[in-house]
């Protein structure tokens, strides 16, 4: 597969002319690495993994970084975090000289306590998602947007097979005492199979015979390793009573069809799944925008105690909101814009934009012509949308 150039390029660049350092994080094989190779071609490239190189950090990390000549790409930071605090001197030594320091890292959390003890304002930090539709008319509900995958749809399936098993050999062990590797992949079928509901993890916890503390700890390492998202409900009531507990999606659409046992397109549209599939595919696509766009995240549902439910609300500043539905259809009724319609009866203070997301049609025109306040459009066209 050709280089793909990333909607996230503009914003590296732009940073790389007023930070000292730019820290990328995201899920395993995402793209961060080509990403920074690409941008930065003339940077050396360091890969923080081989056992060797890190004991050699973590030994004498000061004459390993002595070494390092910048501009300098070092992937995969968070096996060795603790020499943050020594590129932030070589950073203080020349404050002015900025794209100096360019790292990766795959896991979150760890990652980010080290930046914030060491390198608080000297790193401008972004997270890439896999491929966005924009990016590749490649991505799509059924294969998501890593970019193994779509280069290589003959061998998706093993490639997810193999990612889940290392994912979990590597990224969930470094974050988490896992004991029972087997009870976590238990964990992410059952997970798989509750996509777009409301998170209840007594429910989670009882087929696996563990502790609702055990479920949070995990749903906290897939939230810190980008393998999911957890959709908050918007904070503002409009005068309602609401559902207080978050919404979960995975991050890649491809990767939840596999989990799912989903092998083919016509098996995803035949599912009673590709609804909650098709949701999660447009909560992904939202946020990979705004991370791209080098915009903070703002994704909430809603949803009250009568049951008045809107998948998505997205402030976009300004006293601005918008109101989205996602339907895995391409037949376009007013019936389906019904709780935006009554959701935006008790905003007042907020000037609204509604949009109902559905499957490519040939007949985009007509379907929007349909919903009076309420823009009907494909899902392929959602990134023109913010």
């Amino acid at each position: 597969m050709r280089y793909v150039p990333r909607l996230i390029t503009s914003e590296l660049n732009k940073a790389a002319k007023h930070f000292p350092s730019i820290i990328v994080t995201g899920p395993r094989r995402s793209g961060k690495t080509t990403l920074l190779r690409k941008c930065f071609p003339h940077a050396s490239y360091h890969l923080i993994e081989d056992p060797d190189i890190i004991v050699r950090l973590r030994s004498d990390p000061r004459s390993y970084i002595d070494t390092i000549k910048a501009p300098a790409i070092l992937d995969e930071i968070q096996n060795v975090p603790e020499i943050l605090n020594y590129i932030r001197s070589r950073v203080d030594q020349s404050p002015h000289k900025n794209g100096q320091w360019l790292l990766t890292g795959s896991q979150e959390a760890p990652l980010m306590q080290g930046v914030s003890e060491s390198m608080a304002g000297r790193a401008a930090i972004f997270q890439l998602l896999p491929f966005s539709q924009e990016e590749t008319a490649k991505v799509s509900v059924f294969r998501g947007g890593f970019p193994e995958p779509i280069a290589r749809p003959t061998a998706a399936d093993m490639w997810f097979r193999s990612y889940i098993q290392t994912y979990l050999e590597r990224d969930v062990r470094a974050v988490s005492s896992i004991r029972d590797l087997a009870v976590f992949r238990r964990f992410l079928s059952i997970l798989a199979s509750r996509v777009g509901q409301i998170l209840n993890r007594t429910d989670l916890a009882a087929p696996l015979g563990v502790s609702v503390p055990t479920i949070s700890e995990w749903m906290s390492i897939l939230e810190i390793t980008s393998q999911i998202i957890l959709v908050p409900p918007y904070y503002e009531n409009f005068g309602k009573r609401i559902i207080k507990s978050s919404k979960v999606y995975f991050t890649d659409s491809g990767m939840l069809c596999h989990l799912l046992g989903i092998e083919s397109r016509q098996m995803l549209y035949n599912s009673p799944f590709f609804g909650p599939v098709f949701e999660g595919f447009v909560a992904s696509e939202i946020l990979k925008k705004q991370y791209n766009s080098g915009k903070r995240r703002e994704l909430y549902f809603f949803r009250d105690q009568q049951g008045l439910e809107v998948d998505f609300l997205i402030p976009t500043g300004n006293n601005k909101l918008t109101l989205l539905e996602a339907k895995a259809s391409r037949t376009i009724t007013p019936q389906m814009a019904y709780p935006i319609k009554r959701l935006r009866e008790y905003i007042s203070n907020y000037s609204v934009n509604s949009f109902l997301v559905h499957l490519p049609t040939r007949q985009q025109e007509k379907t929007s012509a349909l919903i009076p306040g309420v823009k009907a459009i494909p899902c392929d066209a959602l990134g023109k949308v913010f």
